[in-house]
């Protein structure tokens, strides 16, 4: 989908209908006797808290994210192959020295998976987005450490 046809049906979706304006103009003219009802408490902060976590797709550059995904499932599969397979059921204890190419080749997809997450990220989070990635993989990271 079109980035600027996504942003059109986007403003679409928020656009108010003819009769919705009359129907704010009758409720400003509110009698004095009657009482105003309040919205619910958490609904003026019906967000606010997790908007790091909620991603608009229309915006998000698709190939550059199942690009990313890709590099990130790599990176993550030779990492629990080592952990898991290697350390855990075959007892080796230092497949880095028995297979050198396996740590540089994780490395690298991890490095290209983060860029590729922030290209196709940056229209959402904008400058955010490096730090945003950043914490979300230095998690990934910390999580297979402590499997290690």
């Amino acid at each position: 989908m079109d980035s600027s046809r996504a942003r059109q049906q986007l403003r679409r979706r928020f656009l108010l209908l003819p009769d919705a304006e009359a129907q704010l103009d009758s409720e400003s003219d509110a009698r004095p006797g009657e009482a105003r009802t309040k919205p619910p408490r958490g609904s003026q902060r019906r967000g606010a808290g997790k908007w790091p976590a909620s991603v608009d797709f229309f915006f998000v550059e698709m190939d550059w994210f199942l690009c990313g995904s890709a590099l990130l499932l790599v990176s993550l599969s030779i990492a629990f192959y080592c952990i898991v397979y290697l350390e855990w059921y075959c007892g080796i204890g230092e497949y880095d020295v028995r297979y050198p190419a396996l740590i540089p080749i994780t490395t690298a997809s991890f490095i290209a998976a983060g860029i590729c997450f922030n290209i196709a990220l940056w229209h959402v989070w904008s400058f955010f987005t490096p730090l945003l990635l950043f914490t979300q993989f230095m998690g990934v990271v910390m999580f297979i450490t402590l499997l290690g």
